[in-house]
């Protein structure tokens, strides 16, 4: 049997295809080694840089690069951003609405005199004043030392009695007039049984002083106190400020309308207006008082009840009360009523019962050391010093709806 032997060429596919397939073989763990390291070496895809991304950055997609915007780096010192204000929503139909509260303040000018002198004393600190409303301590928020120029009203008793009583109204008028400075205001208002305007406000002393001068002869000899100071009340609450009524008469009443209790009523709920009063008729009245005879004590009396009425009117508005005989008394009397007018501390506070009610409240100033007792005052000689304390008893609560 013969062999047949069969060669072949390089030329034919077949042997090339084998060829192929071994060297495939032979290479195939090689390459994947090198996949390996090539792997490890190089970061992955989805680590590497995105070269195409636009500056702003951003994650690609299936569609392409998506760009965000940048932040911008907040300095290390830049405070934290304001909370927004809240937004509050009204009910349907309400408007915005605003509240205000008042809160109630009292001025209350205090006088400090010596009583033997009448001097204003001096030097005094907040902390020497005590302020009681009702009996209540305050506490005082505001202190200053008040002088000013004056508003005043001389109210005179000008009636046909007794001749003394005219001399001595005169008198008195006229040294007030004499301590008015150039700043001042002042009208003269007289009455009998009725009022009359001597003089409107005015600042000149001469217009005054021929005011004065023309009281002569009196037309009644009926006295109606209390509505004329009625008036007077109601025609200084028109001026703006505080207020001073110096009022020279002899005290008494005869038939006025208004009675003694109404006028008590209108000078306490009064604000802003203080009363000197000034008594006249003094030199008479010495010589005459304690006569024999009824009508003689029945006369007592009636200047008696006209003193006190007097001095109430003052004491109630923080005033000062005179009863001279003497006209050379008179100089020093208006000397203390300029120096009590113009020299004055002012303590202002709120008061613990803000209600606004229309009550009366009454008023106390003390005067006290640094240890909080009263105060004691003395001369150069170590010896006491009796002085006054000059205040309003009281004021009157504003109502809410005034």
């Amino acid at each position: 049997m013969s062999k047949m032997r069969v060669s072949i060429s390089p030329s034919h596919p077949s042997r090339a295809l084998l060829l192929f397939l071994s060297a495939a073989i032979v290479f195939a763990p090689l390459a994947r080694a090198q996949s390996q390291s090539q792997s490890q070496s190089q970061p992955s895809p989805s680590q590497a840089p995105d070269q195409a991304s636009p500056d702003a950055g951003g994650p690609g997609g299936d569609n392409g690069t998506i760009a965000l915007p940048k932040k911008k780096e907040a300095p290390e010192d830049a405070p934290p951003p304001a909370l927004a204000a809240p937004k509050i929503k009204n009910p349907q139909g309400l408007d915005n609405y605003s509240i205000r509260v008042d809160v109630p303040e009292v001025d209350v000018d205090v006088g400090v005199l010596l009583e033997k002198t009448g001097q204003f004393v001096p030097n005094l600190k907040p902390s020497n004043f005590k302020v009681y409303e009702n009996g209540i301590e305050q506490k005082v928020i505001g202190f200053k030392r008040v002088e000013a120029p004056i508003t005043a009203l001389l109210l005179c008793e000008f009636a046909s009695t007794n001749y003394y009583f005219i001399y001595d109204m005169r008198n008195a008028a006229w040294s007030f007039a004499q301590q008015l400075r150039p700043q001042d205001y002042v009208a003269m208002m007289t009455y009998d049984m009725r009022t009359q305007i001597v003089t409107d406000f005015t600042q000149d002393k001469r217009q005054l002083y021929n005011a004065i001068n023309s009281l002569m002869i009196p037309g009644f000899s009926e006295r109606n106190l209390f509505d004329a100071l009625y008036e007077a009340e109601d025609r200084l609450t028109r001026i703006d400020g505080h207020k001073y009524i110096i009022l020279i008469a002899s005290g008494r009443d005869t038939f006025s309308k208004i009675t003694l209790d109404k006028i008590l009523q209108k000078v306490k709920n009064t604000p802003d207006v203080t009363i000197f009063a000034v008594s006249t008729g003094g030199a008479v009245r010495a010589m005459t008082e304690g006569g024999p005879g009824f009508n003689q004590q029945l006369r007592d009396l009636d200047y008696l009840q006209a003193d006190n009425q007097m001095k109430t009117f003052a004491k109630m508005t923080g005033g000062m009360w005179f009863s001279p005989r003497f006209v050379a008394e008179m100089p020093d009397i208006f000397s203390s009523i300029n120096s009590a007018i113009r020299s004055k501390y002012q303590l202002i506070y709120h008061p613990t019962d803000p209600k606004q009610d229309g009550t009366y409240r009454k008023l106390r100033v003390e005067l006290v050391d640094d240890e909080g007792q009263p105060l004691r005052m003395q001369d150069e000689k170590h010896k006491p010093l009796k002085y006054d304390i000059i205040a309003r008893d009281g004021y009157r609560a504003h109502l809410e709806v005034e």
